[in-house]
C-alpha cells in the first residue's frame, strides 16, 4: 500500500461576472489550477488564501468576500507522491489580476469548456465537474 503525504492548501474558485473561472500556472509547470497555496502552521485557511492571492495575483480580499465551498483531496499536480487537501473558497472579482511571485500565467476559462489546456487533478476532477459557484 502506497502512503501519500498530504499538503494542506487553501484555494480560490474565482469567477467573474460573465461566469468565467480564473486559473493559474506556476513557473516551470504545465498544469493550470486554482490560485492559492500552502497553509502555514500559524494560519487558518482564510488567512492563507488572502495572503496567497495578494502574493500571487496582487488581489486584496476581505474574509467576508470568501464563500466556503468545502474540503477536497486530489493528487498534487506538481509534487509526485503527494495529495493536496484543499479548502476551497468561492470569490467573484472584476478586472484582471496581475500574475506575480511564482505565477507564470493567469487565464480566464469557460468552466464548461476549458479548452485544450493541462488541468491539475483537483481542478479537472472536482472543481469543474461540480460547477462550483
Amino acid at each position: 500500500m502506497t502512503e501519500y503525504r498530504h499538503i494542506h492548501i487553501a484555494a480560490g474558485v474565482i469567477r467573474d461576472r460573465n461566469g468565467r473561472m480564473l486559473l493559474v500556472r506556476k513557473e516551470g509547470t504545465a498544469a493550470f489550477m486554482q490560485p492559492g497555496g500552502k497553509i502555514d502552521g500559524r494560519e487558518d485557511s482564510v488567512q492563507a488564501l488572502i495572503r496567497e492571492l495578494d502574493e500571487e495575483l496582487a488581489l486584496t480580499v476581505a474574509p467576508a468576500e470568501l464563500t466556503p465551498l468545502g474540503i477536497f483531496e486530489a493528487p498534487a499536480a506538481n509534487e509526485p507522491g503527494h495529495v493536496v487537501r484543499a479548502t476551497l473558497f468561492g470569490l467573484r472579482i472584476d478586472g484582471t489580476p496581475m500574475p506575480r511571485a511564482e505565477i507564470a500565467e493567469a487565464i480566464w476559462i469557460d468552466p464548461k469548456d476549458p479548452g485544450d489546456i493541462v488541468l491539475a487533478p483537483l481542478t479537472r476532477d472536482y472543481v469543474l465537474p461540480m460547477g462550483l459557484m
